[in-house]
């Protein structure tokens, strides 16, 4: 098998590849909660000036109206996508008066449920839709799951490398190969994607008041303080008191073949769940959740990683990994980076970029559903206990140090970054290497590692931290825009309000009730012209 990864390897290092090697297309998504100067959520409508969220290109709100989500678009440069992320951040603080942006993943002074507010995204069909689908969310979970912040990270190969990998195996780089070569990608992330919260991690500790409104069970220890923590924990959020359904554990999502992942996610929104069927659908004239099914919508499932493409209207995500097959993934297990003003570094993006790469060049055998469930009981116990130097991983059916398993993976990096380095000049990648092997020796260099240690050597409470990090960002980010302008970020904001108008008046005339089922007896088909019987639930 190490013989195959660097046969392929060196097939992307020829010199005919060093151009593409440039081109890998990257796009980050970053949540952030809008809080008061005195820490609480901010209890204000999203600021008007920074557009319509159900229609601006790159400013938004996830669940909550106080949730924001930045987006930057397609870029093949770091420092280009990095630029973006930080005008988009500096333009939203000119309008956010006194408010802040929270810079940890795990939401802190969590008041009554009633302060979090569902995201509103107007009178038209899809904006009533956008909302009820949280709503039914809060129904199932509760809001406080929801108002977890993280950062998505959108990646994609260039044509010629795929050409390149197709040429190796004497195949076509047709649809067919690249949607087996993404998937061959997610299967093997599944199996080391253990390494972001171990790396990556950084919500090891949370605040007293959100143990309220979840569920979970995992045993805390009390800092001195009063904040509560995990002693070797890496990410909470990504734990049972986090981001995480229950319901969803034994659905166990096939990725061996898009038909199979598929197939999945279709049962999944048209098979009913009991727990779910109790909260009612629509009760007393006023719906509750869009569906009593286990899942309401594809996005409804909660996966690190999901296979993507950019949807054509009319069409469900699902209907378009049908039509066009996979055109970028979308790696969800990245906490928000507290020692970032803008939540996540070049050195983040780097390690990611030669993660993604070792596991698109390593063989991928197809995943049996104990394997993927092995594999997520392995992330769960890097989740809790990471940074634990005695932790073991189940690895071919034998626990297996997970010290060892780092400095395998990281000769392998190794290997990817001085490939990256010759096709970029410097020796960027090498250092990022060299850089956070620190942390494969000790595990306290981590980011989690850093947070524990801030808050015991300044004898602080998670509270407390966050705050003088949201204060301090919120200086550095008051700064002219670099990239954008002032002009484009005014234009932007009319153009989603025109655009959200419209749809509005689209819509007038036709019944919402319609217009759901309409949506779910297309969304079990493999087309939006197909019009086979759809039972609602």
């Amino acid at each position: 098998m190490q013989s195959a990864f660097q046969h392929a390897l060196q097939q992307l290092a020829q010199p005919a590849n060093q151009n593409a090697l440039t081109q890998l297309s990257r796009g980050i998504e970053r949540e952030g909660l809008r809080i008061t100067a005195n820490g609480h959520l901010a209890q204000t409508g999203h600021p008007e000036a920074l557009g319509a969220t159900l229609t601006h290109p790159y400013i938004t709100t996830d669940y909550a109206e106080n949730l924001l989500e930045f987006i930057t678009p397609v870029a093949h440069s770091i420092e280009q996508t990095l630029a973006q992320l930080t005008d988009i951040h500096s333009y939203t603080y000119q309008h956010l008066g006194d408010e802040l942006l929270w810079p940890l993943s795990m939401p802190c002074v969590v008041g009554a449920a009633e302060d979090i507010q569902i995201a509103r995204y107007g009178s038209s069909h899809s904006g009533r839709m956008k909302t009820l689908y949280r709503r039914g969310l809060t129904y199932r979970y509760g809001g406080a799951m929801q108002i977890i912040a993280g950062v998505h990270y959108n990646f994609s190969l260039p044509t010629q490398l795929w050409q390149s990998l197709a040429a190796q195996q004497q195949q076509s780089a047709d649809t067919t190969f690249i949607s087996a070569g993404y998937l061959g990608l997610i299967r093997n992330y599944k199996r080391v994607c253990w390494l972001i919260p171990y790396l990556f991690g950084a919500s090891p500790a949370l605040c007293q008041s959100f143990l309220q409104h979840t569920e979970g069970t995992i045993a805390l220890e009390k800092h001195a303080t009063g904040t509560l923590y995990r002693p070797y924990g890496t990410s909470l959020r990504m734990s049972d008191l986090g981001y995480t359904n229950k319901e969803q554990a034994d659905l166990a999502i096939s990725y061996n073949s898009i038909s199979e992942y598929v197939a999945g996610l279709r049962s999944a929104i048209s098979t009913p769940s009991k727990q779910f069927a109790s909260i009612g659908v629509k009760v007393d004239g006023e719906y509750h959740q869009l569906n009593s099914n286990i899942l309401q919508i594809e996005n409804e499932f909660y996966s690190t990683i999901r296979p993507k493409r950019v949807s054509q209207g009319g069409e469900t995500p699902t209907q378009a990994l049908e039509r066009g097959g996979i055109e970028y993934i979308e790696v969800r297990a990245l906490d928000v980076n507290p020692f970032s003003p803008i939540g996540i570094t070049a050195d983040q993006i780097r390690l990611l970029d030669m993660l993604l790469l070792y596991c698109l060049l390593q063989p991928s055998p197809d995943m049996s559903k104990a394997e993927q469930q092995q594999t997520e009981r392995n992330f769960n116990r890097v989740v809790l206990d990471g940074r634990n130097p005695r932790l073991t991983l189940l690895h071919n059916d034998h626990e297996r140090p997970l010290a060892d398993w780092l400095e395998e993976l990281f000769a392998d990096f190794q290997a990817i970054a001085q490939v990256l380095d010759q096709a970029h000049g410097g020796d960027a990648y090498q250092q990022v290497i060299a850089e956070q092997y620190r942390a494969v020796l000790n595990p306290e260099l981590t980011l989690s590692g850093q947070v524990m240690r801030i808050l015991t050597e300044q004898n602080i409470d998670n509270g407390r931290f966050g705050m003088q990090l949201a204060r301090h960002y919120r200086q550095q980010l008051q700064k002219p825009l670099s990239f954008y302008s002032i002009e484009q970020f005014e234009q932007w904001s009319q153009q989603s309000w025109a655009q959200q108008q419209q749809r509005e008046a689209q819509d007038q005339n036709t019944s919402f009730d319609d217009y759901l089922q309409d949506y779910f007896r297309k969304a079990c088909c493999a087309s939006p012209e197909c019009r086979d019987a759809w039972r609602p639930a």
